[in-house]
């Protein structure tokens, strides 16, 4: 895919692999919408992208909430009229086997509402503006440290 002019969101890209793939996008051409929680982060990979010759801007939201899920999803509209890749990067790690449970902005279980709702919706959500960048593509990133869901237990609340 020539990525010259193609306009590409990377959810969770002010750091780790989001942030490296974001990088390169801009020095491929790419325009970038940098997504993160931390504006500093943010305006960092800003103009790491920009000192490459590339083309990016930064949409804060914290992904535990699915009220900023919706706000982020605004804005990635209010900034284009066609999406042609969406990254779905973001995302909470385990904590290792003494982490306790957590719990979102709205009540469910941290991990389930980063790594799965959030995705979900924001997907939903872009699915117009990807449909416009036809033929687009949503790339959902995933670790070795995520689990099959258990639906008997998906808020974790059994152990």
């Amino acid at each position: 895919m020539e990525l010259k002019d193609k306009t590409i969101l990377v959810t969770g890209s002010t750091d780790g692999v989001g942030r490296v793939v974001a990088e390169r996008l801009g020095a491929a051409g790419a325009r970038v919408l940098v997504h993160g929680r931390d504006a500093s982060r943010g305006k960092t990979t800003v103009a790491a992208i920009e000192a490459k010759g590339g083309k990016a801007e930064f949409l804060a939201a914290d992904l535990a909430s699915l009220a900023e899920v919706h706000r982020l999803a605004e804005a990635v509209r209010a900034r284009t009229n066609r999406l042609d890749v969406l990254i779905n990067n973001a995302g909470v790690g385990t904590g290792g086997q003494r982490a306790k449970r957590q719990v979102s902005a709205d009540g469910y279980e941290l991990r389930f509402a980063v790594n799965y709702l959030a995705g979900f919706l924001l997907t939903s959500e872009l699915l117009p503006l990807l449909k416009a960048g036809a033929p687009a593509r949503i790339v959902n990133v995933a670790s070795a440290g995520q689990q099959a869901i258990d639906f008997n237990d998906v808020m974790l609340t059994h152990g």
